[in-house]
């Protein structure tokens, strides 16, 4: 079976991995769920055990969808014997967007009819509708011009079972997982640390943090022995089987649960819908629910290490204060300083004004707000503020006036076309040896960032020449920009071992959003030698989107998916993203979610390009490929640009339209194009000089870049 088990935005490659621990033989993140692979037993495991899923969807057909009629044709070509009976009830869940159909209920009727009337035509009788307890339900999605029916074979997964009372705004229990789980608390848990939610409103985190701690299944509550569905197709004693294991595991785990998950709130009202909950879930004897104020919040008796969680109040509904999270990173410094910490804000800014320090910031969704997970080593108090730099002086003084030509001559190009960002300085002075990039942030202050690349020293110069003169060209920087120390992200070579290396990075998991045309994008200026933003493709990507309507991408070697992202929001019928690292596939991910592009239409896959290419049996109207010089992986072949790029562009070409066109490029500098060998198949032209950017005028060989067709 082929399924598509949803999830919240940004919990994606969470529930890849889960999804690997309960037995599905494949599964690769989507846009708010991961398609996988597996029998039915993998089906009942998702049902009982599953932290992190919304559903769990079997696709029945897919269909193209403009208005009811071809809604009402596409239905009724499943034959519903297979799953019906005139005797059965059913109920259909219906999400649309789009032009077509635009109303929900109205589709969910047009589903209903074509199922009623085939059933009908063939029995003389029809099933029924019942929306509380059918016995069969399905799931109908509607965008962009495309239907996908599917059996909902687990009903909605994230309610638990045991909330029996809540606040204003209740954390869902797997959004609740997936904060733990981004805090380690697992491994929190089996070492003996404890929980704490200063502020637990109706108790979910604790709850689900002791329900987790103590093996309980998430859904042996919420189901019991009666199955998730009454399906034709699903095994009722298997699932028994696997309930029975369930029971025995919880009462082993909940045997050995300590009273170690405290969770405090100022509303007593609140409060009390905690411990009505805790009682329900039966994990009262082992969490500490109680009233305290924010600012005289106290915990004792608590283990040396722990984990603190927390969801401060951020939406529409409540006030969104930055004070209010100034006070919570004061009261988790007071209380829990060596603690790590897992918290979801309302953005990143909120988030920050706690004061923590995150190792990692997530992208999240609480249904349709964006939110931002802070995962924290340790709570630490602030550092202190940072002198005041000295005037400029002589080669600094040199980078300054540069940098302000350049910014001078760049002017009118970045008004006229938008630009955000881009290069700024590229070893114009060449004892100056490094590039500038300015990054500007798409919302909110607008604030600049600076990210700075040192370029390798020669061998002859002095290291302390050259660091003298990097924190020149830094402090040059800072000042022609005004950017403070804490947004310039500095790329520095230290001498090593076997000649001249990077040192190392930081870890902040702090993203920015960036504009590029009509998109946004995110980009990490800190924790890895690149940003996720290659700033010299750009007229590449923004080609890509302007001719993208209406066809199907392809983006070979993905990275970040910003390329993606600019033929999905240019219109393109679907996007394919192709890449071997899970970490950039997330991020790609998290690029199409903060353009609004969702669906199955916009699929991840997580492949070595070249062999996932040469498997692939569909055609694309439009591939870009941009790979890398080098690289190697335990999980795939060495891969060598110059050697393979035939092999490679052979099989892109073979996947072509007939009028489709390949976009390739690298940057590899002594890359030679074998022509000879590429004439068999394809034709080629060189589209290097149009491909290069103003901003990098300076560097023309950056990257080199083709165009090619099917010969």
């Amino acid at each position: 079976m082929k399924l598509f088990v949803p999830c919240a935005k940004g919990l994606e490659y969470l529930l890849v991995e889960e999804l690997g621990t309960l037995g599905a033989k494949a599964a690769t993140a989507g846009v708010a769920g991961a398609n996988a692979e597996g029998g039915m037993d993998l089906v009942m495991r998702v049902a009982l055990w599953s932290r992190l899923a919304s559903r769990a969807l079997w696709p029945l057909a897919a269909f193209a969808c403009r208005d009811h009629d071809d809604l009402y044709d596409g239905v009724a070509a499943v034959d519903w014997s297979r799953h019906l009976s005139a005797a059965s009830t059913f109920a259909i869940d219906a999400n649309v967007s789009g032009s077509g159909i635009t109303h929900e209920r109205f589709a969910a009727q047009r589903a209903k009819d074509a199922i009623v009337d085939q059933i009908r035509e063939a029995t003389g009788a029809r099933p029924s509708v019942d929306t509380a307890d059918p016995d069969l339900r399905l799931n109908l999605s509607v965008r962009k011009d495309r239907a996908v029916v599917s059996v909902d074979l687990a009903g909605p997964l994230h309610r638990r079972g045991w909330r029996r009372g809540q606040g204003g705004a209740p954390l869902k229990e797997n959004l609740a997982a997936a904060v733990l789980l981004r805090g380690g608390w697992p491994a929190v848990a089996a070492g003996g640390g404890g929980l704490f939610d200063p502020m637990c409103g109706s108790g979910t985190l604790v709850i689900e943090g002791a329900l987790m701690a103590a093996d309980v299944a998430p859904g042996l509550q919420r189901h019991g022995a009666a199955p998730p569905t009454r399906w034709r197709g699903f095994d009722g004693v298997a699932w028994q089987a696997l309930v029975d294991e369930a029971h025995e595991r919880a009462q082993r785990g909940m045997a050995a649960l300590r009273r170690v998950h405290v969770g405090r709130d100022s509303d007593p009202g609140v409060v009390a819908a905690a411990c009505a909950n805790a009682e329900a879930a039966g994990v009262a004897e082992a969490v500490d629910f109680d009233v305290a104020e924010l600012a005289s919040v106290q915990v004792a008796g608590l283990p040396a290490s722990g984990l603190v969680v927390c969801n401060p109040p951020y939406d529409q509904r409540l006030s969104a204060d930055p004070a209010l999270y100034r006070a919570l990173g004061d009261a988790l410094r007071r209380t829990v300083p060596d603690w790590s910490a897992a918290v979801l804000a309302g953005d990143r800014a909120l988030g920050m004004a706690t004061g923590l320090r995150a190792r990692k910031v997530y992208t999240v969704f609480n249904g349709a707000l964006e939110c931002a997970l802070l995962a924290c080593e340790r709570v630490r108090p602030p550092q202190a503020p940072a002198a005041p730099a000295a005037p400029l002086a002589g080669g600094a003084q040199m980078v300054a006036n540069r940098i302000r030509k350049n910014l001078r001559r760049l002017k009118s190009w970045r008004a006229a076309e938008a630009v955000d960002c881009f290069r700024a300085y590229d070893a114009d002075l060449p004892e100056y040896a490094a590039a500038i990039d300015v990054y500007t942030e798409a919302e909110g202050a607008r604030a600049t960032w600076l990210h700075i690349q040192e370029y390798a020293a020669p061998a002859e110069i002095p290291e302390a020449d050259t660091r003298r003169r990097f924190g020149e060209l830094v402090r040059a920087a800072a000042e022609v920009f005004e950017v403070p120390r804490g947004r310039i992200a500095l790329k520095t070579r230290a001498r090593g071992k076997g000649g001249s290396k990077y040192g190392r990075f930081d870890q902040r998991g702090e993203f920015i959003a960036v504009r590029e045309g009509p998109v946004r994008l995110r980009v990490n200026l800190f924790d890895y030698l690149d940003t996720g933003l290659f700033l010299d493709h750009r007229p590449l990507r923004l080609q890509l989107g302007a001719t993208a309507r209406g066809r199907h991408v392809l983006n070979l070697f993905c990275y970040t998916g910003a390329a993606s992202v600019h033929a999905a929001v240019g219109g393109a019928a679907s996007t394919t993203s192709v890449d071997l690292s899970a970490t950039y596939l997330q991020w790609a991910s998290d690029n199409l979610a903060l353009n609004d592009c969702s669906g199955r239409e916009h699929r991840l896959v997580q492949a070595d390009a070249l062999r996932w290419l040469e498997a692939e049996r569909s055609r694309y109207d439009l591939v870009f490929c941009d790979p890398p010089t080098f690289s190697n992986s335990a999980r795939a072949d060495d891969f060598d640009v110059q050697r393979a790029h035939v092999r490679l562009l052979g099989a892109a070409v073979d996947r072509l339209t007939d009028d489709g066109l390949l976009l390739f490029s690298n940057n590899y500098r002594r890359f030679r194009l074998d022509e000879e060998a590429l004439s068999g198949f394809a034709r080629v032209e060189e589209i290097t000089a149009q491909t290069i950017p103003p901003d990098f005028a300076r560097n023309p060989r950056i990257h080199r870049a083709w165009a090619l067709r099917r010969r």
